[in-house]
This record gives C-alpha cells, sequence and structure tokens, in this order.
C-alpha cells in the first residue's frame, strides 16, 4: 500500500514526518529521525516506502540510501542518563526535537507517528498508533 501523503498535500508551508526508535528496549538511548521529502518524490518511495518493521533488512537499507540521497534528514538522540532524568517519554520529545533541530531549516508542522504532541517550535499533528 502506498504512504499516505494527504497531509502534507493538504498543509500550509514546509512538513517533516518525525519517529523514534528505543522505547521498547530496556537499555540504550532513544533516537528520533526527522525527515522532509523532496516536492518529487522518487517512485520507489511512492511504492516501498512502508512502516520499517514490515520490511525486510535488505529493503531498508535501500529505501535508506534513496532517502537520505533526496531528502532533509535530522537525527536526534537522547542518553540513558536523560531517561533516567526525566522519563522515557520526556526523553523521547527531546529526541524529536534535536531531529527537527538537525533539519538545519525552520518547519511549519511535525507529523508525529504517535499519540501525543511533543513540544517543537512548529504546529505538531500526531498520527496515533
Amino acid at each position: 500500500m502506498p504512504p499516505d501523503l494527504s497531509f502534507e498535500q493538504a498543509a500550509t508551508g514546509l512538513v517533516c514526518g518525525i519517529d523514534e526508535v528505543g522505547r521498547g528496549p530496556l537499555a540504550g538511548p532513544v533516537v528520533a529521525a526527522a525527515v522532509i521529502l523532496p516536492d518529487t518524490i522518487p517512485p520507489i518511495l511512492l511504492t516501498d516506502l512502508d512502516d520499517s518493521k514490515k520490511l525486510s533488512a535488505r529493503k531498508r537499507r535501500a529505501l535508506t540510501e534513496i532517502i537520505l540521497g533526496c531528502a532533509c534528514v535530522g537525527i536526534g538522540r537522547a542518553e540513558v542518563e536523560d531517561i533516567d532524568r526525566i522519563n522515557i517519554l520526556q526523553a523521547t520529545f527531546l529526541a524529536m526535537r534535536r531531529a527537527v533541530d538537525g533539519l538545519g531549516r525552520k518547519v511549519d508542522w511535525a507529523l508525529v507517528d504517535g499519540n501525543q504532541s511533543p513540544p517543537l517550535p512548529c504546529s505538531v499533528h500526531c498520527q496515533g498508533r
């Protein structure tokens, strides 16, 4: 099933998508990525982009290369010490904020894969799980 880009197409301004990894493990950092797709999206992303857990390792690697080659990507981390100090939810929000900051561009909207809105310097739309 192709990705649903209806929010991005309807939104006014620049939109980034945000997701995190590392909330479930017992140890380790939480990492988030913020991605701004290009105006012209490579056709393979329109057909093959999906939740990473649904993709083979080989497909994930191939799509990662394509995304890194055409999109603006910011990565943010919150370390174990952050998690211990502020809790996993707040550490996730911190990683998301750092990912948005890592884009090096001002965005108008963040489309967040989650059901809680992180405090970001833009409007946030959550796509609850």
